[in-house]
């Protein structure tokens, strides 16, 4: 009875989060604006936000007493006492983790109806989205070998379902006036969220289940059965593409017809999926004496970091690469709008930008993220590449002048579009903070004290998410601080040269400190996180962690002086750009007869100088 009782709670809390993520989307980037501001339709859609949040916090609350009960084996009224709640939601991960979702649940249902502009309903979008993805750093996919190869491809599936199946929702609900204007700009969103859904379905599958044995089970049953409901699904969104294809003559009943039918497949596959997330699935391997290693981080033991197995090993982290994928799939088809409408993109800024997501993937997935689980010397390397070597090569292919130039603008006149968007957020006073040399410097150099030197590292260090918020921290960190040193991109502070090398300097006497400080440890800081390991090889945790601190240094200091030279470079660049801007206007004026800037600043000069002699006399 619990057990039914939890997966009945598990339906309707992702189906209501589901609804709710589909209909911000809908409300943020599908249904036409007023430069921004919300319309009334958009109105409308921030009831069913509001509703949907409410029944996404109820059912959450009901899904933590349920699970609970289901943990214990007792019956839900016993485990209402307040000592139990609290131990459960604050000091368990699970429940933790679904507190945090119930807690974003309530904050969107109170204050999605003082939405007023498609910028704040983005940024409740993206809260939702981390709501909805806390839980899956606890299901049966974190407990399986492959961490970040199954808990990433759970991540991928449950976002992409979230667009796909909330959109749909989300579109269904709609009136036939906007449905029109957001069904086909939605149509390229779902068909990206089918791809992903079924790629990270068959990779989790792949990974978690124990094929030669799972085949005669229910749970095997359910997932043949999802497989046949979501292929049947694709033919929907196909049918969805052949008529918008068919345009203007659009058949918009039978269009509605389809969506409706559709919506209503898709609430039947997400009781599916809730079901499957609630059954522990068959388990994949035989059993095996313990292995510390593989146990904490989901990877076996390397043998000892060579230069050869640092080039070749590869375990993916299928997340991280989801998002480099989408990343460059956004880049290329920037570079190919361009090309389509006659314009160049300089070749240069390409490869920068694929040497960047390059060195990103071999820091996380490649030889780099597999040792730096093992040593931390090897984490600092990785730390380097990710924080200070891919953010100069993503920020040198200038993804925002890209984007610019080839994201989609107001389709009435009025609407503000994703490039207004882009653009809106540019100016916000949030970027003005940001893009300050002193906060970008305070980003980038001091959360490495926040980390290292804090419980905070020893806690991430444990687990996936820990692994997985670090590295995208240094990522971003990185991306802020040369986007505003070394940036071709729009930058809304215009920072001068000078106070650039002055940040840059200031940046390596802070990091060389840093450095320094690791160093001298006499301690370990990862709070027994590389001993609990048992690695046969480097057994010197301590040389290891000085040895980091060396590497941090060394590795840190050759990025900063390369951004110097580049920033020289610029202003070099721009000093000459301004004499032949001042030279064109010294020839256009003397070709008129008139004085050019610098006479007419003289005499400007000469005239104050004879005013103040006229009024001593």
């Amino acid at each position: 009875m619990i057990s039914a009782l939890v997966t009945a709670s598990k339906f309707l809390s992702v189906l209501s989060s589901f609804i709710t993520i589909g209909a911000l989307l809908t409300l943020a980037f599908l249904i036409l604006d007023k430069e921004g501001k919300l319309s009334t339709s958009g109105s409308k859609i921030k009831s069913i936000i509001s509703y949907s949040a409410l029944a996404w916090f109820v059912s959450s609350v009901l899904n933590i007493l349920f699970t609970l009960a289901n943990i214990l084996g007792q019956s839900v009224t016993s485990v209402l006492d307040l000592t139990v709640l609290q131990s459960f939601v604050f000091q368990i991960s699970l429940g933790q983790y679904l507190l945090f979702q119930a807690l974003i649940a309530l904050f969107v249902a109170i204050t999605s109806r003082a939405l007023t502009s498609s910028g704040y309903t983005a940024v409740l979008l993206l809260i939702s989205l981390l709501a909805i993805s806390a839980p899956v750093f606890q299901s049966h996919s974190a407990s399986s070998g492959s961490h970040a190869l199954a808990i990433g491809s759970l991540l991928i599936h449950v976002l992409g379902l979230s667009f796909w199946v909330g959109g749909v929702i989300a579109i269904a609900l709609l009136n036939e006036e906007d449905r029109k204007v957001s069904l086909p700009r939605f149509s390229h969103l779902a068909l990206w969220s089918a791809i992903a859904v079924v790629i990270s379905g068959v990779i989790n599958a792949s990974v978690r289940l124990n094929f030669a044995a799972a085949w005669s089970t229910s749970y095997a049953y359910v997932v043949i059965l999802k497989v046949v409901i979501t292929a049947v699904l694709l033919f929907f969104g196909y049918k969805h593409r052949s008529y918008l294809a068919a345009k203007p003559s659009v058949n918009w009943r039978a269009m509605t017809r389809l969506i409706s039918v559709e919506a209503a497949i898709m609430i039947f596959v997400t009781a599916l999926g809730s079901w499957l997330s609630s059954n522990q699935p068959p388990v994949r391997g035989s059993q095996e004496p313990f292995n510390a290693a593989l146990a904490i981080t989901g990877i076996e033991m390397p043998d000892a970091p060579t230069f050869t197995r640092i080039l070749f090993a590869y375990d993916p982290d299928v997340f991280m690469i989801g998002l480099l994928v989408l990343a460059v799939a956004l880049y290329i088809k920037g570079v190919v709008v361009l090309t389509r409408r006659g314009d160049k993109w300089p070749v240069g800024r390409t490869i920068s930008f694929a040497l960047g997501i390059s060195a990103i993937d071999f820091a996380t997935s490649g030889g780099l993220g597999v040792y730096a689980h093992f040593a931390f010397s090897w984490h600092m390397v990785s730390h380097m590449v990710l924080g200070m070597i891919a953010p100069i090569g993503i920020v040198l292919g200038a993804p925002i002048t890209l984007a610019l130039r080839t994201l989609p603008q107001s389709r009435d006149g009025q609407e503000l579009g994703l490039r207004g968007l882009l653009i809106k957020g540019l100016h916000s006073r949030y970027a003005r903070i940001i893009t300050n040399p002193v906060a970008a410097l305070a980003i980038f150099d001091g959360s490495l004290f926040a980390l290292y030197f804090t419980s905070l590292f020893s806690g991430m260090m444990q687990s996936h998410q820990g692994h997985l918020f670090m590295g995208i921290h240094f990522i971003l960190a990185g991306i802020l601080f040369f986007y505003v040193i070394v940036g071709v991109d729009p930058n809304p502070r215009k920072v001068p040269h000078i106070v650039r090398i002055v940040i840059l300097f200031a940046a390596m006497s802070i990091h060389a400190f840093f450095s320094v400080a690791l160093m001298s440890t006499s301690t370990l800081i990862d709070g027994g996180y590389f001993e609990s390991l048992q690695r046969p090889w480097s057994s010197d945790l301590l040389a290891d962690q000085q040895a980091g601190g060396a590497i941090g240094w060394a590795m840190g200091e050759i990025p900063i002086l390369i951004a110097l030279v580049a920033t020289f470079i610029q202003w070099m660049r721009d000093d000459s750009r301004e004499t032949k801007r001042i030279d064109r206007n010294t020839a256009r004026m003397a070709a008129l007869g008139q004085p050019d800037e610098l006479a007419q600043y003289n005499l400007y000069l000469s005239n104050l100088s004879k005013k103040d002699r006229e009024a001593n006399q």
